[in-house]
């Protein structure tokens, strides 16, 4: 098996970064990262796509009554020394949480990226997509958008309601790295949507480095965002 294969290198490197490559399979990719320099370009490659979008979702502790409750639920009933003790080690918050932190990632890479684990079938190893996810200033996650590379639509996934005022509409700004910013669609306050594009994701989005979303006086001028943006994330590339 050739494993410098691109297609098969690229999937190999994309599992690794994220931590589902295991077994033989993850020793003989460290291996092939010890001889081959190639490999560790293309590792390299997806530790800094998928580390954008990471800096991109705040960090959550759960609360102390939520470690409290995992506490008497678990620990309610007597145990044994010996088998109690090893219980709480498992169960202790740093090693919880770190199974927490997993699960939370799994749940991410499965929304965004279902084919990367064979959950949907695709004629490609990885879509080539657009991506963004957008942050509250309280620094909630508010917004994921994603359109195919070639696509002319962009599809939005409110993650949490925002709040539209009679009168107002939500709208979706492109920010290139230089230019003015663009009106991407308006947005619905929740639930998701799917919006059509006037050229394809790749000629739009080549350049845009960041998207927002703005709260706006409806049948407004469009051709700039009016006021603060409610929230604003990075934009990235797949492929």
């Amino acid at each position: 098996m050739n494993l410098l294969q691109p297609e098969r290198l690229d999937r190999l490197a994309r599992e690794y970064a994220l931590g589902t490559l295991q077994g033989a399979a993850r020793r003989r990719f460290e291996r092939l990262l010890r001889e081959a320099p190639l490999t560790g370009r293309v590792v390299a490659a997806w530790q800094e796509r998928l580390g954008v979008l990471a800096h991109s979702v705040p960090a959550v502790q759960p609360g102390e009554r939520v470690w409290e409750g995992l506490q008497q639920r678990l620990f309610a009933a007597p145990q044994r020394a010996g088998f109690g003790q090893w219980l709480q080690g498992l169960w202790a918050p740093r090693v919880l949480g770190g199974v927490l932190a997993g699960v939370l990632m799994a749940t991410v890479v499965v929304r965004l990226e279902p084919q990367w684990l064979n959950l949907e079938t695709s004629s490609e190893a990885l879509p080539q997509s657009y991506v963004g996810l957008l942050v509250s200033e309280a620094g909630q996650a508010t917004l994921l958008a994603s359109s195919r590379r070639h696509g002319r639509t962009i599809t939005v996934k409110l993650l949490q309601p925002i709040e539209v005022p009679a009168g107002q509409v939500a709208r979706l700004w492109a920010l290139p790295r230089d230019g003015a910013p663009f009106l991407v669609g308006e947005v619905p306050g929740k639930g998701s949507a799917t919006l059509g594009l006037p050229n394809s994701a790749e000629k739009l989005f080549f350049t845009v480095a960041r998207l927002g979303l703005t709260i706006e006086p409806a049948g407004g001028d469009a051709g700039a965002p009016v006021g603060p943006f409610v929230a604003s994330g990075h934009c990235v590339k797949l492929w």
